[in-house]
């Protein structure tokens, strides 16, 4: 079969034949028919995500839609090793197989699948999120933030705070649901002065896609800022804006503010495609779109690079 091939760390995948797959208990074998490049997808190939076995060669790709052998449609995600969903076909353990409604096609579904189930599983999997909280999105212009708007409002958020660097796509956010938005294009001590009238007024839930500078303005606001009767929840889901910060003890013994990640492994696989099905149910009514640029994966080398805030690169295969 053909396949996106990962021959070492740091390479890009290889177009070429890759052995089939066999039957095997428990599994099933998916006709792969579309697979979008996420950061997870990436980090993962390159040897840079904590997920990453360094054995090599393998097929790349986590996740997308295909066709069971009874030619049911269905969303997939981590196949088995060392078959990856950019191929024509990949094996999958059956309970992480679950159905794509008709409202979406293969190249909609495989898009929305991760960054719709991160925002969805932050809110409801990890910070127990209650109608009518106050969300904040750190990171909110780049593909997994602007849905996290639509999910906090579709899920009856009472006030959505977002942040980020893009104006327009701050001010699109406004007309999408946000009621508040701030720029991160400040230092530390004005990126807290922007912050911290709105943690003063209280803010339940932070879904944080940078960490970083932002983060860490956020945290140690929060510590003297936040009101006596509100606690945060301070979720974190993503690092574009570096993987490390410089934060206090003091900022945690002065506020009630607890630190959650949310991604593979801090919530158990059942939950997160229970949100991944909630994700597509919801597709409709919340308005939950990704804008895509669809590219045969014999074209992968051309497209393979880390994904920005743009379109979603979603690689389709034919059977």
């Amino acid at each position: 079969m053909k396949a996106a091939i990962i021959h070492g760390m740091g390479e890009t995948p290889v177009y070429a034949d890759f052995d089939a797959p066999a039957a095997l208990a428990g599994h099933r074998l998916v006709d792969v028919r579309a697979s979008a490049l996420s950061r997870v997808a990436y980090a993962k190939a390159s040897g840079k995500h904590y997920s990453s076995t360094h054995r090599f060669p393998f097929v790349a790709g986590l996740d997308g839609a295909g066709r069971l052998e009874d030619g049911q449609r269905v969303y997939f995600c981590l196949p088995r090793a060392p078959y990856g969903a950019l191929a024509q076909q990949c094996l999958v353990a059956e309970s992480l197989c679950t159905p794509i409604p008709d409202t979406l096609d293969d190249v909609s579904a495989a898009a929305l699948a991760i960054p719709g189930m991160s925002s969805w599983a932050a809110l409801v999997e990890r910070a127990g999120f209650v109608a009518g909280e106050t969300v904040l999105v750190n990171g909110a212009t780049g593909v997994s933030g602007r849905l996290a708007v639509r999910i906090a409002k579709h899920l009856g958020a009472g006030k959505i705070i977002v942040t980020g660097r893009n104006r327009a796509v701050l001010d699109a956010l406004r007309e999408a649901g946000a009621d508040v938005a701030i720029e991160l294009n400040a230092e530390a001590d004005a990126l807290a002065a922007k912050f911290a009238p709105h943690l003063e007024a209280g803010v339940d839930v932070v879904l944080d896609y940078l960490w970083g500078a932002s983060a860490q303005a956020l945290l140690t606001t929060a510590a003297r800022a936040l009101p006596d009767d509100r606690a945060l929840r301070f979720v974190q889901i993503g690092s574009a804006s570096g993987g490390e910060i410089a934060l206090p003890g003091a900022a945690l013994r002065a506020a009630p503010i607890t630190l959650l990640g949310s991604g593979i492994g801090s919530v158990a696989m059942p939950r997160l495609l229970e949100s991944m099905r909630a994700v597509f149910g919801a597709a409709q009514a919340a308005g939950l779109a990704v804008e895509t640029q669809a590219v045969p994966l014999a074209q992968i080398a051309q497209h393979w690079r880390e994904p920005s805030s743009g379109p979603r690169t979603v690689f389709t295969i034919e059977a």
